[in-house]
């Protein structure tokens, strides 16, 4: 079967060679031939759509990846990873993306409704953090899991209950409420924040438990990562969760975390690398893993992958091709630009994997 390109380019030679032949009768000599110049290939554009965590890279790959084969666009929707795996299911999208993985439940409707399966492929580590809006105070505050997970039950309201001012003696926490921010759409960022506070709190876990959506105890809704990072920023006392990069880009606080092992860590490509060294030993052949609370004396304990969701079956035979394309490039070559843009690259065993898992996309 002749897929689109080839055709356009046979196309291409044939007006050339009816040209050629048109002004060889024309003309005494060959000096006088006039060539057209080539078709140019249309532009292939690829949707997708999903996480907001993943955005700055995402979009530095695929504009880089357009630089070198100018031919294919994407166009991708930083809607939330909620709305991703929705789109991915519903085929709106060519692919979706999402920082929590799809749960059984969801790939189970989505083999029933689309016949067949969607892969999850890592492409970058992240991490959530706790950034806050306190006036006066600019130190860099610890927060135990303890203080964290209760103050999202809403059970710590003022910033100097003890559990805040005993891990960081010296700082003059102010006796004002607290104000809880999350997210308000799907997302894959909460799915990491709430999979984090199932793991250290069983309340949380019985009571809320862990999802891309939650009934959230107490808080404001922001929409993104932008979102939740904006209403914390104007709202004095605020505290939320954003992904590491809307925190360094926005110059918004953000806190230090207590481990597993006890020590209280700051959120850098080290400490997130740290958080995977023992996944990427393990990683079952889905992909599907959390990170978050990993142990070790170094490891950032909200860390995670991020995932893209790629069918197993691209009817668009140019589609598929493309996007297998890419992905090959993004497992090598694009890991490259991520440290510029505060992500860990993926572990090599993890690429190695990867790249077999490629050759299911038909």
């Amino acid at each position: 079967m002749m897929n689109r390109r080839s055709l356009v380019s046979l196309l291409g030679l044939a007006v050339c060679a009816g040209l050629v032949g048109l002004g060889s009768l024309l003309s005494p000599g060959p000096s006088n031939v006039s060539i057209a110049e080539p078709v140019p290939l249309p532009s292939v554009l690829i949707n997708a759509a999903g996480a907001t965590f993943p955005y700055p890279i995402y979009s530095k790959w695929f504009s880089e990846y357009h630089k070198l084969h100018p031919d294919v666009e994407f166009n991708y929707q930083s809607v939330g990873s909620g709305a991703g795996i929705r789109q991915t299911i519903d085929k709106t999208v060519d692919f979706g993306a999402s920082d929590g993985p799809m749960n059984d439940q969801q790939l189970a409707e989505a083999k029933q409704k689309l016949g067949y399966d969607i892969l999850h492929f890592p492409t970058v580590l992240g991490a959530d953090v706790p950034c806050y809006n306190i006036p006066g105070v600019t130190a860099e505050l610890k927060f135990t899991p303890e203080s964290l997970s209760n103050i999202y039950l809403g059970k710590i309201t003022k910033w100097n209950d003890p559990a805040l001012t005993g891990p960081n003696p010296g700082v003059k926490l102010p006796n004002t409420d607290i104000v809880v921010v999350h997210r308000s759409d799907g997302s894959g960022t909460t799915y990491i924040w709430t999979d984090y506070l199932s793991k250290i709190n069983p309340a949380w876990a019985s009571k809320v438990g862990r999802n891309t959506s939650v009934n959230w105890p107490v808080g404001l809704g922001g929409k993104g990562n932008e979102g939740v990072a904006g209403l914390v920023k104007e709202t004095p006392g605020a505290i939320g969760y954003v992904e590491l990069i809307y925190a360094i880009q926005t110059h918004i606080p953000y806190g230090v975390v207590e481990n597993k092992a006890g020590k209280f860590i700051k959120a850098d490509l080290a400490s997130v690398t740290a958080a995977a060294t023992g996944a990427a030993a393990n990683m079952p052949d889905d992909f599907r893993v959390s990170i978050t609370n990993a142990p070790g004396a170094d490891a950032y304990p909200i860390s995670s992958f991020t995932w893209l969701l790629i069918p197993s079956h691209i009817a668009d035979a140019t589609k598929r091709d493309d996007i297998k394309a890419f992905l090959k490039w993004m497992l090598t070559d694009a890991q490259q630009y991520n440290e510029g843009l505060d992500y860990a690259r993926l572990p090599k065993a993890v690429v190695a994997k990867e790249m077999t898992q490629i050759n299911r996309v038909q």
